[in-house]
């Protein structure tokens, strides 16, 4: 007479597990389209060095008009700032 009903915790489980395989590829997907974009960003920057091979203004800071440190352009061959313009942009 005193018994209680038994709640069902069927499909509990599977419905927990069903959201969190929804969120990681949610993740996943988030961590795909920020690749692209960063390899979108890249391939421009590599596009816009080629530009200044071809014009004859590529290893020169944009910002100061002085030489880029060779070491940088081996480190970083699309860049357009020195490391002190770079830095100062840093600072800010």
């Amino acid at each position: 007479a005193g018994a209680k009903p038994i709640q069902s915790t069927e499909g509990t489980s599977s419905r927990q597990g069903d959201l969190a395989d929804q969120a990681t590829g949610n993740n996943e997907v988030h961590i795909q389209l920020k690749l692209k974009q960063t390899d979108a960003k890249i391939l421009q920057a590599i596009e816009e060095a080629l530009r200044r091979i071809e014009q004859g203004t590529y290893g020169v800071c944009r910002d100061c008009g002085e030489p880029v440190a060779a070491a940088r352009l081996n480190a970083i061959p699309w860049t357009r700032v020195c490391i002190t313009c770079k830095e100062k942009q840093s600072a800010r």
